[in-house]
């Protein structure tokens, strides 16, 4: 029998992703050469990478930080891509924090 879990986002992973989309779009007005597909198809990737928790939280890797249930699923995008943070507690996963893998903090 396979085990589905509820994914929830945190407030703080809500505005992350708010964050990650502002940056995108800022970097497209900065380029000589935009693409405006970039920030949706940014958000779409991490959607889609995030569709994995709710069948198969425990196929990501272990934070360096936690507490066994804490972990962290990559989720590529371009040349780089992002960290999604989330802890399993029991049926539920709760996701904590999104960054960009080029990001200073991103293990924080």
């Amino acid at each position: 029998m396979t085990t589905t879990y509820t994914v929830t986002l945190l407030q703080e992973a809500v505005a992350d992703l708010r964050r990650l989309e502002d940056f995108a779009i800022e970097r497209e007005l900065a380029s000589e050469t935009p693409d405006w597909t970039t920030p949706q198809r940014a958000l779409d990737a991490i959607r889609e990478g995030m569709r994995l928790l709710s069948w198969s939280p425990y196929s990501c890797r272990r934070a360096e930080l936690g507490n066994g249930r804490s972990r962290e699923l990559i989720v590529p995008f371009g040349g780089t891509g992002y960290i999604v943070l989330f802890e399993i507690v029991g049926d539920n996963v709760v996701v904590g924090a999104v960054r960009h893998q080029r990001e200073e903090d991103y293990r924080h």
